[in-house]
């Protein structure tokens, strides 16, 4: 009796365990590895990340240029030899080109005297200098001014340059920005005579496609036209 009721426990046990829920399973060999490949993926990402920025910080002003504008100067396909330029000198030497031409060179005079001014005094705020004497309106429009006496290829080159000097405008004057009573640093110091000197390259690169052409004087008046002298009368008998 004892035996027939052991025996009829151990079926109910084995029908209750059939109708129980699966325990979990453990975590299956190719979720573990696509767990590992994710977080090799992260990883990998995150140094990537950290060589690129580490790169960024060791590139010299040029190649940062570069990467900002494209290649500037000789090198570049899209900058013909400033020898090479076809300039329409009518163009050139006409009346608003070469006001326009003063006022480049003006700029980048204007350039030079704010270098000199940070040399004797490398906490001087050249902000106003900045708004006053390089206005982007009037310096883009000077700039096209000139750009129109040049050939569509020269013009390419020119472009890049312009934007160049318009980009080193902005950053020279964002780094100008101090906090009240906080000295500027050497190295803020350095970046901004770094700009100036950039800027002043840019002028030079510019102004090598114009040649010097004065402007032309107005042409002289016509010469006065002789009167045919009158016929003699005819001899009379």
């Amino acid at each position: 009796m004892k035996i027939a009721a052991a025996l009829l426990l151990a079926a109910h046990v084995q029908t209750a365990a059939a109708f129980a829920p699966a325990a979990p399973a453990a975590r299956s060999a190719t979720a573990l590895s696509a767990e590992q490949s994710r977080a090799d993926f992260l990883r990998a990402g995150f140094a990537a990340a950290a060589t690129t920025s580490a790169a960024a910080l060791v590139l010299s002003p040029s190649e940062a240029s570069a990467a900002k504008y494209g290649p500037l100067g000789r090198g570049s396909p899209e900058v013909v030899d400033p020898k090479t330029a076809d300039v329409d000198l009518d163009v050139l030497s006409s009346g608003a080109v070469q006001k326009a031409y003063r006022n480049v060179k003006g700029y980048q005079t204007t350039v030079e005297g704010i270098k000199s001014t940070l040399t004797a005094d490398p906490q001087a705020d050249i902000g106003p200098s900045i708004r006053k004497n390089l206005d982007f309106v009037q310096l883009r429009s000077d700039f096209n001014a000139v750009n129109a006496a040049l050939d569509e290829d020269s013009q390419r080159g020119t472009d890049r340059l312009i934007r160049a000097v318009i980009q080193d405008i902005t950053e020279l004057e964002a780094a100008n920005r101090q906090k009240p009573g906080v000295p500027r640093s050497t190295i803020r110091l350095n970046t901004m005579v770094g700009k100036l000197d950039k800027l002043s390259k840019a002028f030079n690169d510019f102004l090598a496609f114009v040649p010097a052409v004065k402007e032309r004087a107005p042409p002289p008046p016509p010469a006065p036209v002789e009167e045919a002298a009158p016929a003699a009368a005819p001899a009379t008998e």
